[in-house]
Formats: structure tokens, sequence, C-alpha cells
């Protein structure tokens, strides 16, 4: 994996905190949440000291590897076993999300996407571990990538994409995650590395 310092090459948003308030859906996006400065040194320490690892995942009648890879931490009777303990950037980050969203996370899921080619397929989150109608905090950190909504059932509502730029908080809350699926579709053009944590409250 090529790790890059020029950082300069990641685009951050300048749209205003906004709140998207579509038919079953609660969204609020916060370009800048996390300004460049502090989100280059974030960025250069999950990507180089974070325990990255591969994971299988069921695919129709097989099992096959997740085109991106993942590290998850939380409190280890509350995430599972398998969590990493919070390290001071995560802990650091984790009280700016509950500052600003006034909500309480006990666990994050770090993606990380290496270039185009990784992607996450369409889906809504396993409710078993996060309950229904969960909050969920998204925060991007490298490049910017399109990440897209649509209806499961609504055929006539559009599809919405919002593009994550560097630094960015992504909120997802009511009924988004029961009644919307969402994805990063893979890129033919060449794309740095993009690391994405979503912290969540597992029951």
């Amino acid at each position: 994996m090529t790790l890059f310092n020029d950082t300069d090459l990641f685009i951050v948003g300048t749209t205003p905190k906004k709140y998207i308030d579509l038919p079953d859906m609660e969204l609020m996006h916060y370009d800048g949440f996390i300004d460049r400065e502090q989100a280059d040194e974030y960025y250069i320490a999950l990507l180089n000291n974070t325990p990255w690892c591969e994971y299988q995942m069921p695919m129709y009648d097989k099992i096959v590897t997740a085109p991106r890879m993942v590290a998850w931490y939380g409190t280890q009777d509350e995430a599972g076993e398998k969590a990493l303990p919070w390290t001071p950037e995560l802990s650091e980050l984790r009280l700016k999300v509950e500052k600003e969203t006034g909500l309480l996370f006990n666990a994050v899921l770090l993606n990380l996407y290496r270039n185009g080619n990784d992607s996450v397929a369409w889906h809504s989150d396993k409710e078993h571990r996060i309950g229904s109608n969960p909050n969920i905090a998204s925060i991007t950190f490298g490049q910017t990538r399109p990440f897209k909504f649509r209806h499961k059932t609504n055929k006539e509502i559009a599809q919405v994409e919002i593009p994550l730029h560097h630094g960015s908080l992504l909120l997802m809350s009511g009924t988004t995650n029961t009644f919307w699926e969402h994805h990063i579709p893979k890129s033919a053009k060449e794309m740095l590395p993009r690391i994405n944590l979503t912290f969540r409250q597992v029951k």
C-alpha cells in the first residue's frame, strides 16, 4: 500500500451544515467538521497506525473478500469480543462527534478504501447489533467519494448523492437506516486512500 503524505490533494468541502429532509430520511451533513490541519493529522495517524485487516463476507452462494479493509473498536463488553480498545485519536473524535450531535456512541467501525476498486455495495446496516432506527455518525478523511442513497420501496424518490469530503461529518438518524440503502461505488478514476469512521451505539 502506498502511503501519501501530501494531503493537499484532498478536497475540504465548503458547504455549510445542512439537514436533508426526505420521506423516511433524517440526514445531517457537515462539511469542514474537522478543520484541514487536524483532518490531515488524523488521516496520517489512522492510515499508518490502524491494524487494517481484510474480512470475508457472504455474497449470493459463496464467501468473498470484501473490497476494502476494516478495523473495529469499542468497549469490549458492549462492542463484542473482537473489538480493539479505543485509541487516543479515536477517543478524541468520539468526543467531538458526541458534543456536536448530543448522542453517545460506544463503538466505531473504520473502513479503508485503498483506491477506486474498493467500494461498498447497496445495503442498510444490520439492526441486530445497533437496534431499529439507529443513529450512525460518519466521519471521512482522505479522498472524496460519492455516498449514494436509494429508498428501499418507493422508487419514485430520486437517489441522493452526497460527496463526502476530507473532514466531513454525516449523521444518519430516525428511520433512514430502516427505509434507505446506501453505497459507495467503484471508480475508474485514480483514487487516493479514503478512511471512513462510523460511530454506533451497539446494544
